[in-house]
């Protein structure tokens, strides 16, 4: 509570103290003066600061976020139908990282200045180094322009075949899953392929580094000896043994970065027309839409804090010191 009651704050200060007026954006540039004012009003915004927090602040703890002037519904309504599509977004570029990033790290841990090593390196390099929107513009010339393999933007091809999904988590994949619409299901997941692998590049490069320093340093402690001498297989004593103890220091990166998918999903989004939170966030930004920006900063705090608690359990199921 302290940190959603500090975000509300910074958001709420940093927000109001960006140049520009919303009620002048929302009116038009050549609305009168009288009909900026009675909007002005109607929004809120003719308060000092700290009294239009304080409003915020009660209208939060009831449970409502805010209608958003530029959407004209309800903020809460706005996020229940945007953010299951950068959650799923988030989600699948996270399996990508760790599906890919564990294994390499793992191999390159094990062959210590050799090819896989100097190729796992390059990897992780290039994923930190190379901005992830670039690589998205790139892949969708290559495979979506040129040779067709891959769809480009957007969930669906036909927007209308997703309306008739039932509705269960808003993630369009999973809802199409388990409802058996198969064809929707992998129309869906073709198009989540892209953004999700030029999302999970910088995560994938963290993952990689962090499985490689921490299997290196793992692979040197005496209990890995004494398994070995007692002639355990080799697959068992990497993947059961040191694997299970160097992936703890990896979950803390997969925490922190999860936190950073939702956040950072705006450029992919953008480039992708993926209709996720991303979007909603810019268009909030470009008409100085208050509580939409409030709202969208709330909920990715909120995932980012369930997300870490998620992951201090996961340390007492890997750790049998961290339960004690």
């Amino acid at each position: 509570m302290p940190v959603l009651l500090a975000i509300t704050l910074i958001t709420f200060v940093l927000s109001h103290i960006v140049p520009g007026d919303p009620a002048r954006l929302v009116a038009g540039i050549n609305a009168p003066q009288e009909e900026v004012d009675r909007l002005r009003a109607d929004l809120g915004l003719d308060g000092s600061l700290p009294e239009q927090y304080a409003i915020y602040l009660g209208q939060l703890a009831r449970g409502d976020l805010g209608t958003s002037h530029v959407t004209q519904t309800a903020v809460s309504d706005d996020l229940r139908t945007f953010f299951p599509a950068t959650l799923e977004l988030a989600a699948a570029a996270l399996f990508i990282a760790l599906a890919l990033g564990v294994p390499l790290g793992v191999l390159a841990a094990l062959h210590q200045g050799r090819l896989a090593d100097h190729i796992g390196r390059v990897i992780a390099l290039a994923g930190v180094a190379i901005p992830s929107f670039w690589i998205a513009i790139v892949l969708l010339v290559v495979l979506y322009r040129d040779h067709g393999w891959l769809p480009g933007s957007g969930q669906v091809d036909d927007l209308s075949v997703q309306a008739t999904i039932p509705r269960i988590t808003g993630m369009l994949v999973f809802d199409a899953l388990v409802t058996g619409h198969w064809p929707v299901f992998m129309d869906a997941l073709s198009h989540l392929i892209l953004p999700a692998f030029c999302l999970s590049l910088s995560t994938l490069a963290l993952v990689i580094r962090m499985t490689r320093s921490s299997m290196v340093e793992v692979l040197g402690q005496p209990y890995v000896a004494t398994a070995r001498a007692k002639g355990m297989p080799e697959r068992r004593v990497i993947y059961v043994h040191a694997l299970k103890n160097a992936l703890i220091p990896v979950l803390t990166i997969v925490g922190l970065s999860f936190g950073f998918l939702l956040g950072g999903s705006v450029l992919i989004e953008k480039v992708f027309a993926w209709p996720g939170i991303g979007l909603y966030a810019v268009d909030s930004i470009a008409f100085l839409d208050y509580n939409a920006i409030l709202g969208v900063t709330l909920i990715a705090t909120i995932s980012f804090i369930f997300v870490n608690l998620a992951v201090d359990i996961l340390y007492a199921k890997l750790d049998p010191r961290i339960r004690l």
